[in-house]
């Protein structure tokens, strides 16, 4: 299953000063069937907004237009924060710096996600990843280095783990992936603020989170703070929810975090890519409910295409009359 490269957002933050100290409002806004109250900066928000996100230049643009209504809707978007996605490409460093800066500047937490694990994605829309093992671990020694002594909760590698359970990821690439997991996972906790969960998939994929629990281990779940669920997905929260309990309970009461970006309308069933008449879940918040969800959190950036399908754009870019589709889908 598809991830996104988010090379959009890394070009956004590198406009970023260090010293960046402002950040659009990011008030509770509710799930689908709820009203927004946005009025102000994210005054509750344990994590960072990104100033100069896609969502933000995009209201920006149509404001110009005269499409002040469709810019109000997208302030749903951009006052959130969500997770950066570093180019597996390039060095990720200056947009780790970049962000970590600013967050600390704010008393936030930076969201990222790590991305770049060789064979990445068995060749589909989001195909790639580091050249070989080598090449991976100067990728994620580098975005260990840039992350300092800021705050920072890092997603490790989506569909990695997954894709050794049901098959797709070719065998003889286990053993090295489940090892380059775990140094990526020791070599992060070496950063004082860091958490880290791994990639777990999601409850639709593989049902069976039994089968997850074994690669988790060897991966390294026991050095991470836990793992993560739904990442660019659509399981509603209390599937997500339900089924990291569970999955909890066999990794030792371990904790996890869920994606809840685009899962405010559910799945559409046989779709994954880019389905129509999703909308906006749960903001991101510390405030479960649950002492084992530590948080939910909005990792896919809403608005960025899952790949040439459904007559969206390449993985990763940005889709604004699918952001307006999501927020649309979220207004009361």
């Amino acid at each position: 299953m598809p991830r996104l490269i988010h090379a959009l957002a890394v070009l956004a933050v590198l406009a970023l000063t260090a010293g960046c100290t402002s950040a659009p409002g990011a008030g509770r806004t509710p799930a689908a069937g709820g009203s927004s109250d946005r009025s102000g900066p994210a005054a509750r928000s344990a994590f960072w907004v990104d100033p100069q996100g896609p969502a933000a230049r995009q209201i920006e643009v149509w404001r110009r237009q005269g499409r002040t209504a469709d810019a109000a809707l997208l302030k749903r978007i951009a006052d959130e924060p969500v997770a950066l996605w570093p180019a597996g490409e390039a060095d990720p460093g200056p947009a780790v710096r970049a962000a970590t800066a600013a967050a600390a500047g704010e008393g936030r937490t930076a969201l990222f996600v790590a991305y770049d694990i060789p064979h990445r994605d068995c060749g589909q829309h989001s195909a790639g990843g580091a050249a070989d093992a080598d090449a991976y671990r100067r990728w994620i020694g580098r975005f260990a280095d840039a992350l300092g002594e800021g705050r920072a909760l890092v997603i490790l590698e989506p569909d990695a783990i997954a894709h050794i359970v049901d098959g797709c990821t070719p065998a003889a690439y286990h053993d090295e992936r489940e090892r380059l997991l775990s140094e990526a996972v020791l070599r992060l906790k070496g950063r004082p603020h860091t958490k880290v969960y791994l990639d777990a998939g999601n409850p639709s994929w593989i049902p069976d989170a039994e089968r997850l629990v074994a690669p988790l281990e060897r991966a390294g779940i026991a050095h991470a703070d836990g793992f993560a669920l739904n990442v660019s997905n659509f399981q509603t929260d209390r599937v997500s929810r339900e089924y990291g309990v569970r999955l909890s309970g066999r990794l030792g009461g371990k904790h996890f975090v869920v994606d809840t970006s685009r899962n405010g309308n559910g799945p559409l069933e046989g779709v994954w890519c880019n389905p129509p008449g999703r909308a906006l879940g749960t903001p991101p918040t510390t405030a479960t409910g649950e002492p084992l969800l530590d948080a939910y959190l909005w990792v896919k950036r809403p608005g960025e295409s899952d790949g040439e399908c459904g007559g969206g754009p390449a993985a990763g870019r940005w889709w604004p009359e699918y952001a307006l589709e999501l927020t649309r889908g979220s207004a009361g």
